[in-house]
């Protein structure tokens, strides 16, 4: 008798993956001493997949490859760079949910919200092909007997360090733009979540971008991460990630005169005015802090209220957040894992800072009790501005609420922060939100919601959160230089500065 015929199963989100080697001129090696790190499941605390952990030699090979396929790929026209580029977005749809299940399983987030951030990463790819034929320079009128003009260039090398919250998401936000302006590219994912990098290097070479023009080597801040910022073939770094570790790339940078694009932490902002609806606030703040499990740079960190509204508007969050629904990534709840044992660490020890410096736990600050690295969804009120779980980035479901008794003392403790990422505004006066969009210190600014920003519009942060700008077309400002050519027609000799 005949066997029976399998019924069609759904892939496990590691089969989609090649390999887990390094990924360097087009093809997959280990590193050059053998070394492996372990990806870890955050829902259950065991591994998931052994990859290979570049050293220095590689980091160097990766950047020689890089240097070496630039002219090419600098030289290629520029509506067939954005034709490649293109097809790089449309693969990723193709594979969307494969890549949400990697994603999931790598980094902890419900796999609905990595299914959103894999369809943003393949806007990113769409976005930034539409430009490859329209970045131009400028005529520049010096006068009759002189031709001016300029030219945007690429840097050559851009080495791009992602972090570990939105891995596939930011790979795509840092290297399409850098395609597109015709730089090669050396990517370093974090080391707790490198497989989403890995398989969108491969689709970009399935989409038909050149070998060595995509380079991926997860790896450990050090040596990996430092000998890519060190290195003397990088033209450019792009980073996102922590304050401490933008310096140590900024110090590294400045040995080799290396631009850098920094997109570093914060802790965002929102103010609730009295005529604001309550219930639409109560929801954006909350998704603001809880989606990702706080693990966003843009949360919605710090609720500041207005004293007249604040008991109401703190039972609507305390309501929500009680009513979250904690799971495994895969089971697709409200809220997963934190990404990490050091996280959850660390999270924790903060609750324990605000209980002790004199807050209100209004609700979760609690482990669960399961395998993985799951805590509560977090509310302190009572909060004073200079309280440590007012000024610290706590990277976790935490939120902390303030209250205020006019506009000039909300926009002072917004603004009374070394950070300035986002903030958010909700009123129903329009004049007032256009007030204090202007008054208050941070690249992005909301009204009315959170996470307003989109692939088309430029994000990056003030003070110590951070230098240049991602998305839109300002990004490309990143990824380009700027060349002035002065052609003679018919003048005299000019002296400097004249």
């Amino acid at each position: 008798m005949s066997e029976p015929i399998d019924q069609k199963r759904e892939p496990e989100p590691l089969e989609q993956l090649s390999s887990t080697d390094l990924y360097v001129d087009g093809e997959w090696v280990p590193a050059t001493d053998g070394s492996t790190l372990e990806t870890i499941d955050p829902a259950t605390e065991e591994p998931i997949v052994a990859v290979a952990a570049a050293q220095a030699d590689d980091i160097d090979a990766a950047v020689t490859a890089a240097r070496d396929a630039f002219p090419d790929w600098r030289d290629t026209d520029p509506d067939e760079r954005g034709r490649i580029v293109y097809e790089v977005g449309r693969l990723i749809r193709d594979h969307a949910d494969d890549l949400a299940a990697l994603e999931s399983l790598d980094q902890g987030k419900p796999v609905s919200q990595a299914k959103s951030d894999v369809i943003g990463a393949a806007r990113y790819f769409e976005y930034y092909a539409g430009a490859a034929d329209k970045i131009e320079g400028t005529s520049v009128p010096v006068g009759p007997e002189q031709v001016d003009y300029t030219v945007r260039e690429p840097y050559g090398v851009s080495a791009q360090i992602t972090p570990w919250n939105f891995p596939g998401n930011l790979f795509a936000r840092g290297v399409a733009p850098a395609l597109v302006a015709g730089n090669a590219t050396v990517v370093k994912p974090a080391e707790q979540t490198p497989l989403s990098s890995l398989r969108l290097a491969e689709l970009c070479a399935e989409a038909g971008v050149p070998d060595g023009v995509v380079n991926v080597v997860p790896g450990f801040g050090d040596p990996a991460g430092k000998a890519l910022t060190e290195h003397e073939g990088v033209d450019q770094i792009t980073f996102t990630g922590s304050v401490p570790t933008g310096q140590r790339i900024m110090t590294a940078a400045a040995e080799t005169v290396t631009p850098v694009t920094l997109e570093l932490g914060g802790k965002n902002p929102a103010i609730v005015f009295p005529d604001a609806d309550l219930e639409a606030a109560a929801e954006w703040i909350t998704t603001g802090i809880f989606t990702n499990a706080g693990q966003i740079c843009s949360a919605a960190d710090r609720a500041i209220v207005h004293e007249s509204v604040h008991e109401d508007l703190v039972e609507k969050i305390v309501e929500i957040a009680e009513s979250t629904e904690i799971a495994p990534g895969s089971d697709d709840a409200d809220m997963g894992p934190v990404v990490s044992a050091e996280q959850l660490e660390k999270i924790t020890r903060y609750i324990d800072v605000g209980t002790s410096e004199g807050a209100t736990l209004e609700t979760g600050g609690e482990t669960l009790e399961r395998e993985g690295y799951f805590v509560e969804p977090t509310v302190f009120t009572d909060v004073d501005p200079e309280m440590r779980i007012a000024r610290e980035e706590i990277f976790g479901p935490v939120l902390s609420v303030l209250s205020f008794a006019d506009e000039a003392e909300a926009v002072e403790v917004a603004n009374d922060s070394e950070y300035g990422l986002v903030a958010g505004v909700f009123t129903s006066d329009v004049t007032r939100a256009h007030r204090l969009a202007r008054r208050l210190e941070a690249g992005n600014v909301y009204v009315n919601k959170w996470f307003g920003d989109t692939n088309q519009t430029p994000f990056g942060g003030y003070k110590r959160s951070g230098i240049g700008r991602e998305k839109g077309l300002e990004a490309l400002d990143s990824y380009l230089q700027t060349k002035n050519v002065a052609i003679n027609v018919d003048g005299d000799a000019d002296l400097p500065g004249s």
